[in-house]
C-alpha cells in the first residue's frame, strides 16, 4: 500500500460545537479539536467553512492562526468564498514541507481563473474537484474528460501534477446506489488519466444517509476499493479508528479481504462476522445487492 494521505474533516461550520466557536470567535474548541486530530494521526487538517458569505475573510484568518498555534499539522482551506481562502494563505504559517491546499478547484472556468492563480502565487496545493459547469459528472467518462482539462489548465498555470490532488466526488450509497460506479470506475483509470497527481475524496459521503451506528464500515470498505486503484487520500472523520488503522496497513487481513471479494476471488459468504459483514457491503457498493438500512442482516 502506498502512503495515504488522510484529512481530518471535522473542523468543520456545521459542526454543534466547531460552528459556533467559528463564529463567536471562541478559540477553545477548536484547538482542542485541532489537538485530537494531529494525536489521531491525520496528515492532514481540514478546515471547512462552507459558504462564508459574511465575514469570511476574518474568520479563516481567525481559524488558521488559532488551529497553527497548537499544530504543525498541515491544512485544507475549505470554503466557496475565495477571498477567505486568500485571506488564509495570506496569514499560513508553513511548518513542514507539506503545502497548504485550496480545497478546492472545480472545473469551471470561473473557479479556475480565480483560484490558480492563487495557488501559483501562495506555492500552495490544490484539490482538482472534478465538477464541471453542468454538475456532479455522471460516469467516469465525464469525470475522465474533466480530469484532463483540469490538468490542462493547471499546466499553463505552472501548477505541477504533485501538487493536485483530484477528487472525483463520491456519491452517497444509500440514495444513489446506481452512481457509485461512476467514481469506482473512474478510479480504475485514475494512474493512467491522472499521473503524478494524488487522489482525495469526501470519503463519508459515500455513507451519508446510513444510520450513525453502519455510516464506518461503508466508509472502510469503499475507502479500500478505491485505494487499490490509486486513491492516496480522504477527508475522513478521524474517530473512525478503524478506518486509520486500515489505511495504516494495521489490519492487512481485511484490507485483502474485501479486495479479493471486490475482485471476485471470494464467491462464498464467510463464517466469520467482521469478514462476513465486510462481504456484504462489498456486493453492496457493487450494485449486485439493493441498499437498506439493514443490509448486514439480510
Amino acid at each position: 500500500m502506498d502512503k495515504v494521505y488522510l484529512t481530518g474533516e471535522n473542523l468543520n461550520i456545521m459542526s454543534k460545537t466547531i460552528g459556533p466557536a467559528m463564529k463567536e470567535g471562541n478559540p477553545d474548541p477548536i484547538r482542542k479539536m485541532a489537538e485530537a486530530q494531529t494525536e489521531a494521526g491525520v496528515d492532514y487538517i481540514d478546515i471547512n467553512l462552507g459558504p462564508a458569505r459574511k465575514g469570511g475573510n476574518e474568520m479563516m484568518e481567525f481559524v488558521v492562526k488559532t488551529v497553527q498555534e497548537v499544530t504543525s499539522t498541515p491544512l485544507f482551506l475549505d470554503t466557496t468564498n475565495a477571498e477567505a481562502i486568500e485571506a488564509g494563505l495570506k496569514v499560513y504559517q508553513r511548518k513542514s514541507e507539506a503545502k497548504p491546499v485550496i480545497n478546492s478547484i472545480s472545473c469551471r472556468p470561473e473557479r479556475i481563473e480565480l483560484l490558480m492563480p492563487m495557488a501559483k502565487k501562495y506555492d500552495a496545493a490544490c484539490v482538482g474537484l472534478l465538477m464541471g459547469v453542468e454538475g456532479i459528472p455522471r460516469d467516469e467518462n465525464e469525470r475522465g474528460m474533466l480530469a484532463s482539462e483540469f490538468m490542462i489548465k493547471a499546466a499553463e498555470y505552472g501548477i505541477e501534477p504533485d501538487d493536485i490532488f483530484m477528487d472525483p466526488i463520491v456519491v452517497p450509497a444509500p440514495s444513489q446506489q446506481i452512481q457509485v460506479a461512476g467514481c469506482t470506475n473512474f478510479m480504475m483509470m485514475f494512474r493512467d488519466i491522472a499521473p503524478g497527481c494524488r487522489g482525495t475524496c469526501g470519503l463519508s459521503n459515500i455513507s451519508n444517509g446510513a444510520p450513525d451506528h453502519l455510516r464506518g464500515i461503508i466508509d472502510r470498505t469503499y475507502m479500500t476499493i478505491i485505494n487499490s486503484f490509486g486513491m492516496s487520500g480522504a477527508i475522513m472523520n478521524y474517530t473512525d479508528k478503524k478506518l486509520m488503522d486500515l489505511m495504516r496497513g494495521r489490519n492487512q487481513d481485511v484490507y485483502d479481504y474485501i479486495l479479493k471479494v471486490f475482485n471476485g476471488e471470494e464467491t462464498e459468504p464467510p463464517a466469520d462476522k467482521e469478514k462476513l459483514d465486510y462481504y456484504k457491503t462489498v456486493k453492496l457498493l457493487l450494485g449486485e445487492t439493493l441498499y437498506s438500512a439493514s443490509w448486514l442482516d439480510l
